[in-house]
């Protein structure tokens, strides 16, 4: 036999080998974490990193609403206690998540609807978008909110949702639940309980517990915060501040509306735990991120993701080189790690993107990262 028909001959019960060899791994459950030389039909990096990812999308507004008004006709509260549109990222569908690590949920209630009170561990928001009886009690404080306000349910918080005043309203919800979802620490709660007369008894409502202004009278001045009050609301899991107001935050933007901003992002403000300076969450933040006429973004790139949902204005944002437009309360998912950049090309009016971010997840685990390109093109590492 010749050299090179042994040769052929050894690569081929190789081949064989290997073939058996990976066969046997798949069928007992494990993966091989290795790179073999040319012509073998396996790329195991490849293979390692093929998960699932999210995509650029945007969920155009146009579209969810008149599906909110088709629901609301169509399910009650009597027949379930939610009513949410979640937007599933084309990429990671059907894993209810819009980023890899949170979804956005619109929801609309009918006049004076209101759903028991339930707890879990995830951490959520609600924005209000129109209508101005938007409604959550969380740990006895009822909100009543409306266009812009932001509304905090924490982890483990008791609270319900609904509408007071006679009107409908929508609102949208940002949670970190496919972030506690990968971490396999989702509880839902539903049975709502206090204690009457030495008894617990189960209970529908809530009991008020604070005024309907606590929120803003305790903690709604900066650099300030009280010492005769319990900052541990809730666990003390995150902020005690349950609901930041558009008029703080709009008289803010407008009185810096002419500073120049950082040319990645133009103004941006975010919400912060008035306790620490912090995050409101430790697992997600939110911010508010403000466009002038005319204004575009140098392009960025962050490792954390993404939830944008355009308050005011329209334009459109490129990502990765394609063009995504977006309109009023449409939502742009940008998973992390994409290259992007916001175009407002208005001459007359501003775009105020609602924002959600994981970033304080990554940072807890240093992790994250920034960079942007300046006028020329250069790299630049941001942070």
């Amino acid at each position: 036999m010749s050299v090179a028909t042994m040769s052929d001959t050894g690569s081929s019960n190789k081949k064989a080998a290997l073939k058996g060899l990976y066969d046997d791994l798949y069928a007992k459950n494990m993966f091989p974490f290795w790179a073999t030389s040319e012509g073998v039909d396996h790329d195991e990096i490849k293979q390692l990193m093929a998960t699932p990812k999210a995509v650029p999308f945007v969920w155009k507004y146009t579209d969810i609403e008149p599906l909110l008004q088709r629901a609301a006709q169509l399910v009650t509260m009597d027949d379930s206690e939610r009513r949410s549109l979640i937007l599933v990222n084309p990429g990671l569908a059907p894993k209810r998540a819009s980023v890899s690590t949170m979804y956005t949920a619109y929801r609309l209630n009918d006049p004076d609807e209101i759903m028991p009170p339930h707890k879990h561990s995830p951490s959520a928001i609600r924005f209000g978008l129109t209508g101005e009886g938007n409604f959550t009690g969380v740990e006895g404080e009822d909100v009543t909110f409306g266009p812009g306000d932001m509304v905090l349910t924490p982890n483990d918080a008791w609270h319900n949702h609904g509408t007071v005043g006679g009107e409908q309203a929508v609102n949208l919800s940002i949670l970190d639940l496919p972030l506690v979802e990968t971490l396999h620490a989702v509880h839902f709660d539903h049975r709502y309980t206090e204690m009457e007369n030495g008894k617990e008894v189960e209970k529908k409502v809530q009991t008020a517990r604070f005024t309907d202004d606590y929120s803003q009278s305790v903690y709604g001045e900066g650099g300030m915060l009280p010492r005769f009050v319990d900052h541990k609301r809730g666990g003390g899991l995150s902020s005690p501040m349950y609901v930041y107001r558009w008029e703080k935050m709009e008289a803010l933007l407008d009185a810096h509306k002419d500073w120049d901003g950082d040319p990645h992002e133009g103004l941006v403000v975010d919400y912060a735990d008035p306790t620490t300076g912090g995050p409101v969450f430790q697992t997600i933040n939110f911010y508010v991120q403000m466009l002038r006429p005319g204004e575009k973004t140098l392009p960025q790139r962050e490792t954390a993701s993404l939830l944008l949902s355009p308050f005011r204005g329209k334009g459109h944002s490129i990502i990765d080189g394609e063009r995504y437009d977006w309109d009023q309360f449409d939502t742009l998912a940008v998973p992390g790690g994409c290259w992007v950049e916001h175009v407002n090309a208005s001459s007359s009016e501003p775009v105020i993107f609602f924002g959600a971010t994981d970033a304080p997840t990554q940072k807890h685990l240093l992790l994250y990262k920034r960079w942007g390109r300046n006028q020329a093109g250069d790299l630049l590492r941001l942070a």
